[in-house]
């Protein structure tokens, strides 16, 4: 069973890595988000791997991940998520991969809304994450902070998501923006988290 695999990377595309370990090309299949943190063609880097097989037996396949907590995440859900197959569980990752902690924390607190409002989940798929790993999910170790939880407890930073939705934006990039105000001033007023954050937007 492989653990790991630290080469050269050859190619990267969106969903994929080739890399090069004592003279063997791998390839892998990766997240959109790892995809955009890995470095250039020659560089290299070191995946966190787990293999998969059809099936019906016939071809291994190799899913890499940037950290051990991500491939953790990752087995979660392909195990304990009904009818959840190894390319549905990437899929899920990329949403996933906006923020761990938040996701982790929603599917604690069953919330719903927010698996849909920020991940992207459909209410029914968000329901079906919520009821497979709301009892197992704490035994997964998350070293990123939370992006987004608590944040509407402030009613002006409330205000001000909605404010920007109303505008056209997703609610995780209006989510996300704002946190990054915060940041600095958690005082400021309605109209001046909505002009701030649309810097980032």
């Amino acid at each position: 069973m492989i653990d790991y695999f630290r080469g050269t990377l050859v190619l990267k595309t969106l969903n994929n890595a080739v890399v090069e370990v004592n003279g063997t090309g791998y390839d892998v299949n990766i997240t959109v988000s790892s995809s955009e943190k890995l470095p250039q063609s020659g560089h290299e880097i070191k995946l966190y791997i787990v293999e998969s097989t059809g099936m019906y037996g016939g071809v291994v396949s190799h899913y890499g991940f940037l950290s051990k907590e991500e491939r953790e995440m990752f087995l979660l859900i392909k195990d304990e998520v009904p009818g959840t197959g190894a390319k549905k569980t990437m899929e899920y990752m990329d949403k996933i991969s906006k923020s761990f902690a938040d996701f982790k924390n929603a599917v604690v607190a069953r919330d719903v809304s927010m698996l849909s409002g920020i991940f992207g989940f459909t209410k029914k798929t968000a329901e079906k994450l919520i009821a497979a790993l709301k009892d197992k999910i704490s035994g997964i170790i998350v070293s990123d902070p939370a992006k987004w939880s608590g944040i509407d407890a402030n009613e002006n930073i409330s205000e001000a998501i909605a404010g920007l939705i109303a505008l056209g934006y997703k609610e995780f990039q209006a989510r996300e923006a704002v946190s990054k105000i915060i940041k600095n001033n958690e005082k400021t007023s309605v109209e001046n988290v909505i002009k701030e954050a649309l810097k980032y937007l």
